[in-house]
């Protein structure tokens, strides 16, 4: 292929790229804009292809073909509630290949460049094998928290952040001796620097707590689209230096958001839990149970619903845990038949990562303008019916608003307990992800349905359904005397 031909297919691809963000970016658009980002990385895979020497293909085949084929059985066999570990471990391959192909690019340095071009070339090798280095290492630790493989409580050590200031200091001071070497030479020091950087990604993703998770996620996104953009300019490749700053930038705006959204500061979070206190992991015991709690059943939950004007749904991580978001839609389908205004709730950080409710529902056929985020819904639930919080733990908690001492003090969270009857399914009273005790469980309009979601919600959605059939053979039997 000419280096026209070549150029064009590149910019399209970036084009297309482009058009693939715009459409993810609304819950309507979303399916064309992936449709966008399949063509686009299509076009960039064979334009890249089909410029190599035809001693490259029997390589690039033996990569290529098995990529293929795992990356197709891990899609079709991954679970809903396993795509942040699958994302989470994504990144960290993004990583390792940043990592690889500095290494393998300093090694291969041409030797027809100038000593200005040569210096500039290193520093673009050094910096990459940073950032992957870090982005690989956290992003496994991320992968391990989400599995729950590795406690989500944050590793707060004592004076964690001059640790970090420390192995900077030393990459930056490998990266001079890096720099001062010549003839190739410079590969300990390169090797020893993608060490301290790997122990780096690991602290810094242990000091985050679990109710940052999904800001991690899109952080660690951020983080592979420079790895990406790095690797880019070692290969000398337009494409990749283009796409990974679009991943890089769009991956940074949206932790940024999300920092917002939580009322958190996005330089604390990306340092590791700059600013948190050891001592505010857990409340203490005696803060923990306070009154009793109001247990209900599935018949009686109905009758709320059956009885109710309005419905605000709130989903968690729990619903998508029991994989209940097609019962859910049932339930609406049948709640909207009779006439009920029902919304869903989305907080922001609901999930394990970023829109991880809003795919669960759009995948379950929930209409997209009943799904509401948090700003357009929080005040609503003071006229509203029933609400009913599935599998929802930290973003309903109000000790957010209400606990200065609180872990997640100054969260904005969704306030369901201003409603008439609050609903909660969980299985047990055990905490959520960030280890914080709910006061909402104990407030005198809030009833506990104890169990499986999957079973209760099942269960709603029948007697809701045996209910609208006796109404409809009711009303039918009505008309059959009248007209008598």
């Amino acid at each position: 292929m000419s280096n026209n031909l070549l150029t064009a297919a590149y910019i399209l691809a970036s084009a297309l790229f482009i058009l693939s963000l715009g459409g993810l970016s609304d819950q309507e658009t979303a399916r064309k804009g992936n449709i966008y980002g399949i063509i686009g990385m299509l076009i960039a895979f064979i334009a890249t292809a089909l410029s190599l020497n035809l001693t490259a293909y029997p390589t690039l085949a033996s990569v290529v073909i098995p990529g293929t084929v795992i990356g197709t059985i891990v899609a079709s066999r991954v679970a809903m509630t396993s795509m942040p570990e699958l994302v989470a471990i994504l990144h960290s391959f993004v990583g390792a290949a940043a990592v690889l192909v500095g290494i393998a690019n300093y090694l291969q340095q041409s030797l027809h460049i100038s000593p200005v071009e040569s210096t500039i070339h290193q520093i673009e090798i050094f910096v990459g094998v940073f950032i992957g280095a870090v982005t690989f290492t956290g992003s496994l630790i991320a992968f391990g928290k989400l599995r729950g493989i590795i406690s989500s409580k944050p590793l707060l050590l004592p004076g964690r952040h001059f640790i970090n200031l420390g192995i900077i200091a030393a990459c930056v001071w490998l990266g001079v001796q890096f720099l001062a070497t010549e003839n190739g030479s410079g590969l300990q020091p390169l090797l020893i620097m993608s060490a301290i950087a790997s122990v780096l990604g690991i602290h810094l993703v242990m000091a985050i707590g679990g109710a940052d998770m999904p800001v991690v996620i899109s952080m660690l996104n951020s983080y592979s689209g420079w790895a990406a953009a790095a690797a880019g300019f070692m290969l000398s490749n337009d494409l990749l230096i283009v796409t990974g700053a679009l991943v890089g930038s769009s991956g940074a705006i949206l932790s940024y958001i999300m920092c917002k959204a939580m009322n958190r500061s996005f330089i604390s979070v990306i340092l590791g839990g700059f600013g948190a206190e050891t001592g505010a992991a857990t409340i203490k015991g005696d803060e923990q149970h306070a009154g009793e709690v109001n247990v209900t059943t599935v018949e009686d939950t109905v009758e709320l619903l059956h009885n109710a004007k309005s419905v605000i749904i709130v989903p968690g991580y729990g619903m998508a845990v029991a994989q209940a978001q097609h019962a859910v839609s049932q339930i609406t389908k049948l709640l909207r038949d009779r006439g009920v205004d029902i919304r869903f709730g989305i907080h922001p950080v609901a999930g394990r990562m970023p829109g991880h409710m809003n795919v669960l529902l759009a995948e379950a056929n929930v209409p997209y303008d009943i799904v509401l985020e948090m700003d357009e819904i929080n005040s609503d639930f003071a006229k509203t019916d029933v609400v009913l919080v599935i599998g929802a733990n930290d973003t309903v908690n109000p000790s957010a608003l209400e606990n200065p001492n609180s872990p997640i003090a100054g969260m904005p969270v969704l306030e369901v307990w201003q409603a008439g009857t609050v609903v909660v399914m969980k299985r047990s009273m055990a905490s959520g992800y960030a280890g914080v005790e709910n006061p909402l469980f104990y407030k005198n309009n809030t009833r506990m349905l104890f169990g499986d979601a999957k079973k209760n919600v099942d269960a709603i959605a029948s007697k809701l359904g045996q209910m609208s059939e006796e109404s409809v053979d009711l009303h039918l039997s009505t008309k059959v005397v009248l007209s008598t």
